[in-house]
């Protein structure tokens, strides 16, 4: 009862509080001791409902008289809970997943527990008569339903993928991603921890395009390793990594990071130039830096200058100084929606049109600060177009001492299908990484 019990609070947050799901577990991990086995659980049953959440209430209103737009909200979530369980999980027993929902209804929702009971048992005896919408009457309707994504966010990727890309999309983004951590080699060498890693059990991939990038089976929390704790590993997307090594920094360079928390992408760079230099870490947020600080500490890096300044005004203080400056740009988020399911749900479709207008903004000023020659990455964890590929159009027809560099030529192994243009696209179910792009430009 208590992991269920657990996952029942967290969805609650998320659902009625906009708390995100990765934050909201930690703080209930951190609020009552679980076993791993029952973390594992609370993280399977919170994730899981999350990402099937539209699926999940289409099944409710097919069986309840009560429709779940008017439900109150610990009623709903404990239904989601056990339809989860029910139809997902089959190692969990179905009247385990039944009791519990409503054994914990007589202490969160006691007005409703009846209720609770007759529908969940309405939809065991009828399981079997479920059906999604027509997928050839009325496809949007059907993909919508059967990856929980929301009619919009459907509509936009059909407009700008195919029928067949889209479903594949949307598909991965209910699938959990890899997990890849960075060996930071100023302090251990990559065999010593690949082989660290394989001692404990954990199974180790190593990357052929970026050596330092491992993808770890095997274990559930990476951050109670020695290694971690020790700042030999830092846990972080292969895409992610790729942005460090496309902007390829020389030991001695200065390189400004104009939106850094929480500082993979900043400790990446100052490995990569074997601590020699200087890197300006920035962000808008104090407690966001704080994070870098904590990173910059762990990882033993020791040329990261941390400052508070927002990316959307100038810095006269830094005009035309810099080697390199990254501008890893606010976005949308829609290409790590396997990593925080809820996003599907919380952006609209004006959301871009304003997340645009801001990119573009921070890109010109961060331009003003790469020195001639230098270097201006652009980076975001997002793949649609409009704050892709359309910003660095928008922005090279308004700044002609800029020139594209085709980082597509170097990494056609690593990118199979990619017309980005000379710009990086990463897709989940392509390049089974988080949805990225990234373009470098060299300023004449």
């Amino acid at each position: 009862m208590k992991a269920r019990e657990s996952a029942l609070k967290v969805l609650y947050a998320i659902t009625e509080q906009e708390a995100y799901s990765n934050i909201a577990l930690n703080q209930q991990f951190r609020a009552e001791t679980h076993t791993p086995v029952d973390k594992a659980f609370v993280t399977e049953l919170v994730y899981g409902v999350v990402e099937n959440l539209i699926w999940i209430d289409y099944v409710i209103d097919q069986f309840s008289t009560t429709k779940t737009i008017k439900m109150n909200p610990w009623t709903l979530s404990l239904l989601r809970l056990a339809i989860y369980q029910i139809f997902f999980l089959d190692r969990v027993p179905v009247f385990a997943a039944v009791n519990e929902s409503v054994d914990l209804s007589k202490k969160y929702c006691k007005h409703t527990t009846a209720f609770i009971n007759g529908v969940l048992r309405n939809i065991l005896r009828k399981k079997e008569i479920i059906r999604l919408p027509d997928k050839s009457r009325d496809l949007l309707q059907y993909l919508s339903v059967k990856y929980s994504h929301p009619k919009w966010l459907v509509q936009q990727f059909m407009a700008q993928f195919d029928d067949e890309f889209t479903e594949s999309l949307l598909k991965a983004n209910n699938e959990r991603p890899d997990l890849y951590v960075r060996v930071n080699t100023l302090k251990i060498s990559i065999e010593d921890c690949i082989t660290a890693l394989r001692e404990k059990g954990i199974t180790v991939e190593q990357s052929p395009y970026i050596e330092e990038a491992l993808k770890v089976k095997g274990i559930h929390t990476i951050e109670k390793l020695d290694l971690y704790l020790k700042g030999q590993i830092y846990i972080q997307d292969f895409s992610s990594m790729l942005v460090a090594r496309i902007m390829d920094p020389h030991p001695g360079a200065l390189i400004m990071d104009v939106c850094s928390a929480p500082g993979g992408k900043a400790t990446h760079l100052a490995q990569l130039m074997g601590n020699q230099g200087e890197v300006v870490a920035r962000d808008v947020h104090e407690h966001k830096l704080k994070l870098i600080k904590e990173n910059v500490k762990r990882l033993g890096v020791k040329i990261i200058k941390t400052e508070v300044f927002d990316a959307k005004e100038l810095d006269p203080t830094m005009l035309q100084r810099a080697d390199g400056v990254l501008i890893d740009a606010p976005c949308s988020g829609l290409g790590i929606i396997r990593r925080k399911p809820e996003i599907k749900y919380r952006k609209k479709q004006e959301d871009i049109k304003e997340l645009q207008q801001l990119q573009i903004e921070i890109l010109n000023h961060g331009a003003e600060y790469v020195k001639p020659g230098g270097t201006l990455v652009y980076s975001t964890c997002t793949i649609d177009p409009r704050e892709n590929h359309h910003v660095i159009k928008q922005f090279l027809k308004e700044n002609n001492e800029f020139e594209l560099e085709d980082i597509n030529e170097k990494y056609k192994a690593l990118l199979p299908g990619q017309h980005s243009e000379q710009m990086v696209q990463l897709y989940p179910h392509v390049h089974h990484t988080d949805g990225f792009f990234i373009a470098k430009l060299i300023k004449k």
